[in-house]
């Protein structure tokens, strides 16, 4: 990994939909060799798909629930059933196992309180549940995609070398 793969890295974070000859000009490169460093990224997973990012609002899902659980029973069988459920929830958009007094955190995505008390229903009925608690996001502040790469220890340990 070097600078011409982070550039790239955070032009396709910006914009996947780019053609090949804007990123490789861009980022100083000709096409192949462009290509042949995003294909790389992508078999080294890397780069783990290009999707298209849609406005929830206007697709009329506009409430966003975060939604943390607790469990008593932190069992591999547990967890199988819990993890084969939530992913058969659309409805669910991340699901994070947590450290501290929560145990796996939830974002879902509704189009309001009705749509959301269904999914609550169907959730308590999967698996045992210690508690759920529920927060409404009142705003959106501040929302991407974009991974923080001046900040990640691939690129900072290839600067220092560098020097």
């Amino acid at each position: 990994m070097d600078s011409f793969d982070r550039a790239i890295l955070g032009i396709l974070q910006q914009d996947s939909s780019l053609p090949l000859n804007e990123i490789a000009n861009r980022v100083g490169l000709s096409p192949t060799p462009c290509w042949n460093r995003i294909r790389k990224m992508e078999e080294l997973g890397i780069i783990t798909g290009r999707v298209a990012l849609l406005d929830a609002a206007q697709l009329g899902l506009g409430v966003t629930v975060f939604v943390s659980i607790e469990t008593s029973d932190h069992s591999e069988s547990w967890l199988s059933r819990f993890a084969a459920a939530i992913t058969t929830m659309p409805e669910v958009v991340d699901v994070y196992r947590m450290s501290g007094d929560v145990d796996y955190m939830l974002r879902v995505v509704v189009p309001g309180i009705d749509a959301y008390d269904g999914f609550y229903r169907r959730l308590i009925k999967v698996v045992p549940l210690k508690n759920v608690s529920s927060r409404f996001a009142m705003e959106k502040v501040k929302a991407t995609t974009a991974l923080p790469l001046d900040d990640s220890p691939v690129f900072k340990s290839r600067k220092k070398a560098q020097k």
